[in-house]
């Protein structure tokens, strides 16, 4: 059975209540006790960044839902231990690669760069969605790239999909599943989720998309 680990720091899977899902459908989750800590919002501080690497521990649920956009450098945290060769494919309406404008210091517009200096096993990095690359996931590259980390966030999609609060592309959710649905077969190392909204905000889209797209991968994926 499939295990969930909720990383959280914003606090949103409880009022959007992914949490009461997943106790009615029987899907077991922990929860990382990473929510509140100071230093975090879009940029990570190093006592912040020490907080939470403590908090996650040895992480062992393969499916991985850490919040907002906002926070989307945890997908470097969760990643950066991991030893043997691996792919990360990103899924993302912003490559993830800039240049933070406060430093050196782990962000979530920037996080990309920071696995790749952080995890010698990351062979290549494959990012699906904003303006200048692929739309898809490109034919034969998963014949060459057998073990691969994916981090989805939800603002790859339309506001119909998911409220993110950043901007969004055009994909759909049947896109974004058909294109889960490729891996099937693959050495699935992880699989991680982000584009939440505020606790305040629109969660019954959310809540929607979130339910099935952690079904789907339940259904197709060996993770």
């Amino acid at each position: 059975m499939i295990k969930v680990l909720l990383a959280d720091i914003a606090g949103v899977y409880g009022p959007q209540g992914f949490t009461s899902y997943l106790e009615k459908a029987g899907v077991p989750y922990e929860e990382a006790p990473v929510q509140g800590i100071e230093g975090t919002h879009c940029y990570c501080d190093r006592e912040a960044e020490r907080k939470i690497t403590d908090a996650l521990g040895e992480v062992t649920p393969k499916v991985r839902f850490i919040g907002s956009g906002d926070y989307h450098y945890l997908s470097c945290l969760l990643a950066q231990g991991i030893k043997e060769p691996f792919s990360l494919l990103l899924m993302d309406h912003h490559p993830d690669n800039q240049a933070p404008a406060l430093g050196n210091v782990l962000s979530c517009g920037g996080w990309v760069n920071d696995l790749k200096e952080r995890c010698p096993a990351l062979a290549d990095v494959l990012t699906v969605g904003p303006e200048g690359c692929p739309q898809d996931i490109p034919e034969g590259w998963l014949e060459s790239h057998r073990r691969v980390y994916v981090s989805l966030d939800k603002d790859i999609m339309g506001p119909q999909y998911a409220v993110t609060g950043w901007t969004q592309g055009k994909h759909t959710l049947e896109d974004v599943k058909r294109m889960l649905g490729k891996l099937a077969g693959v050495d699935v190392l992880a699989v991680d989720i982000c584009g939440e909204t505020e606790p305040e905000g629109c969660q019954a889209v959310n809540l929607a998309t979130n339910i099935e797209l952690l079904n789907h991968i339940i259904k197709t994926l060996d993770v």
